[in-house]
């Protein structure tokens, strides 16, 4: 890319840095608005991966036409397909009026779908007709309707492995990721993450009228061997932090390391913190449930297979999980079946998963989204346990 361009680009929307892997995703940005094509932008949190879709929009063909952006995963999985797709009046309960949707009423624009990979199955297959047939359906209505959008995505997850996994439509991941965009996290930048800094410490001079603060050489170093597990979100609150609290307006290495939280490269779903001369007994028990949480995923699961054998077995409907016969058989011989059918009344596993979700809010100071990633589970169904369970 022309670098008067791409100078242009980056003043225009803010953007700070000069990485190889921040520049070529620019590029990619650039090429691919003249076209029509889906793109799938895949990060971390807080890379900063909403401003792509709209450099993607501005030098489109379509940049005189309406930009939504939709946080699919923010949004509740019950009325997912009619913020999408729109209602018919009476569709259900609460639709006293008809509403048009994101489709319908982005027609001719471009429509960011950001956290993709949140999106129920269901969901999925209707945004996968959109995508190749143009067409979607109102919930409630009969009528096809016609729709012109762009689709820009954009996500957090490993999408290859959710397809794997049987959480994403592997048909709807190609068709998504025609040109794939993938911004670097910022521990991978180098001496860009001096130039936020930088930024961010201006910005805090200028709308606060203070001093700016500054790093030393060796702070800077340090700054950038960081991991960053939050990238330029985190940086900018930390900035914000040092800039205000700090007493004095030079930052060393030591004043640096008072802001910056403990890193942990561990990969555990539950991170066992050691005490002072204690050992922690609450931290194991935090394990024990979240292995329990995992166990009561399966047994229901294994309940649901032997309930459907027996089924089968007593000459009812066949169900589509017969190949699991040899398995379940040498359960039966082993006598595991009544331990299965009998397990909730063996061990509490509700008070178990309720006290999970306790913890794992409360480790997460109520923020779901970070507590269901702790626990392995959607938003969603995270926030259908916390209702189920009265822990509004």
């Amino acid at each position: 890319m022309d670098e008067t361009i791409l100078r242009g680009i980056k003043q225009r929307y803010e953007i700070v840095g000069n990485c190889e892997g921040l520049n070529r995703a620019l590029d990619v940005a650039l090429q691919v608005a003249k076209t029509d094509l889906s793109v799938l932008i895949t990060g971390e949190n807080g890379v900063g991966k909403e401003i792509f879709p709209r450099v993607i929009h501005d030098y489109s063909l379509r940049k005189g036409k309406r930009y939504f952006a939709v946080n699919c995963g923010s949004i509740p999985e019950g009325t997912i397909d009619s913020e999408l797709f729109g209602h018919e009046k009476g569709a259900f309960t609460g639709a006293v009026e008809a509403r048009e949707g994101y489709f319908g009423a982005s027609n001719g624009g471009t429509l960011f779908l950001d956290e993709v990979g949140e999106l129920p199955l269901p969901t999925q297959a209707r945004l996968l007709r959109v995508l190749e047939t143009g067409e979607y359906i109102r919930v409630g209505s009969s009528e096809i309707r016609k729709t012109d959008v762009r689709i820009v995505a954009a996500t957090n997850q490993d999408v290859p492995k959710a397809v794997q996994e049987g959480r994403f439509r592997e048909d709807l991941y190609y068709r998504l990721n025609t040109i794939p965009i993938t911004i670097p996290p910022l521990r991978e930048r180098g001496e860009d993450i001096v130039l936020l800094f930088r930024k961010f410490a201006l910005m805090m001079k200028e709308k606060y009228k203070m001093p700016p603060i500054q790093l030393t050489e060796a702070a800077k170093q340090r700054l950038m061997t960081y991991s960053w597990p939050g990238n330029v979100r985190q940086l900018k609150n930390i900035t914000e932090n040092m800039s205000v609290t700090s007493e004095s307006r030079e930052i060393t290495p030591e004043i640096l390391e008072t802001y910056l939280p403990t890193e942990n490269k561990s990969t555990q779903l539950v991170t066992v913190k050691s005490k002072e001369s204690a050992h922690s007994f609450e931290n194991e028990r935090d394990i024990l449930y979240q292995i329990l949480f995992d166990l009561r995923r399966d047994v229901t699961e294994l309940k649901r297979l032997v309930h459907e054998q027996k089924q089968y077995h007593n000459n009812e409907e066949p169900s589509s999980f017969s190949n699991y016969t040899p398995v379940l058989d040498n359960l039966r011989k082993e006598g595991e079946d009544e331990y299965v059918e009998d397990v909730d009344d063996v061990v509490p596993i509700d008070d178990i998963e309720r006290q999970t979700i306790l913890k794992a809010l409360e480790h997460h100071q109520g923020k779901r989204k970070e507590a269901a990633r702790e626990l392995g589970i959607s938003e969603r169904t995270l926030s259908r346990k916390i209702k189920d369970y009265g822990l509004h």
